[in-house]
């Protein structure tokens, strides 16, 4: 797509040096979670794979140790290096591209699975079903799109309980302080899990499972459907 003047910045909120792009490198399962993952998903040899958000590598490396051709995109410089140390310790090959979910380069019906993690929150909605239209576009006929996204999943009236929660979530299971948490609130884009769905079905996406299995956390499982009788 053509920059326009009125077209989102991803880059106005980068804000990632190597500091904060470690901590994403501190989960010492994060290899056995991403394998278990693209297993579940079925990667095979020879697939075209994108990670967009890819962080610090380890499921791009994880799935080109499956044997599949993978782009590793993200917007921060730091985890991309990260990632390219993840790949020469695995000794793997992936592509890295500097780029995000509004202007990660692809070419129409060309990937066999796309996978973003923590990511699409980062854009205000309008934004994220512009991005969910361009990873639609992306993915070959009968390909899935594996979608994991911090979202409220209730209703507004239980965004206190919510959030607090999810705070305590957070710090028990994932080292982050509360800090952390309250500034997502302020600043990030999170949303509800009934809109996510519904940007979902109306990018052209079938919803194969959803689960919301901790607070605030939703994990989707989308097909792009498989060209019939329509055109």
């Amino acid at each position: 797509m053509l920059a326009r003047d009125w077209y989102y910045n991803e880059r106005r909120r980068l804000g990632l040096d190597s500091a904060v792009a470690s901590i994403y490198d501190r989960h010492d399962d994060s290899d056995l979670r991403a394998r278990a993952a693209l297993t579940m998903l079925g990667v095979q040899p020879g697939w075209r794979l994108a990670d967009i958000g890819c962080g610090n590598g380890v499921l791009a490396c994880e799935a080109a140790l499956l044997g599949a051709e993978v782009d590793a995109i993200d917007i921060s410089p730091a985890m991309l290096a990260l990632a390219d140390i993840q790949a020469r310790d695995r000794k793997v090959a992936i592509r890295t591209q500097p780029a995000g979910l509004l202007s990660f380069a692809y070419k129409p019906n060309s990937y066999d699975l796309i996978v973003s993690e923590f990511t699409l929150h980062h854009l205000p909605d309008f934004w994220k079903a512009v991005a969910l239209s361009r990873i639609h576009d992306a993915l070959k006929p009968g390909a899935n799109f594996y979608l994991r996204d911090i979202v409220f999943v209730s209703t507004p009236d239980g965004v206190e309980r919510d959030v607090e929660q999810w705070a305590d979530f957070s710090i028990k299971n994932h080292d982050f302080n509360r800090g952390s948490v309250m500034t997502h609130m302020r600043d990030e884009y999170s949303t509800f899990g009934w809109v996510i769905e519904r940007m979902l079905t109306d990018a052209g996406f079938t919803l194969v499972s959803v689960d919301y299995h901790a607070p605030l956390h939703g994990t989707y499982l989308l097909q792009k459907p498989k060209t019939g009788g329509q055109g």
